[in-house]
């Protein structure tokens, strides 16, 4: 199992962020689905529009597919290139450890 940490650096403005969660749902969401590949995100986002997406999935591998279907999918129509900056800085690592805590 492989995480991939994607960090987005804030203060990013509204329409930055409408331009982001607009590529994500109609462009990235289905390039990615279309690899066959299963996937869990978590989106962590802070009020000034900073986010870390944090993407699990089996093998590093598909991690980097994903990273190439994202990157060789061209803009819709009606996107700005210049809301959509791409991410600061992408991390991978091997998943060491996985716990579920319950309560006692």
């Amino acid at each position: 199992m492989y995480a991939q940490l994607t960090y987005l650096d804030g203060p990013r403005t509204a329409e930055q962020i409408a331009a982001d969660d607009f590529a994500t749902s109609e462009r990235i969401v289905p390039a990615v689905s279309a690899l066959g590949q299963r996937f869990r995100v978590y989106v962590l986002q802070r009020e000034d529009g900073s986010k870390v997406v944090v993407s699990i999935a089996d093998t590093e591998q598909a991690l980097l597919d994903a990273q190439k279907a994202i990157m060789g999918s061209q803009l819709l129509p009606g996107e700005d290139p210049a809301l959509l900056p791409g991410p600061d800085r992408v991390e991978l690592y091997p998943v060491t450890d996985v716990r579920d805590f319950e309560p006692a």
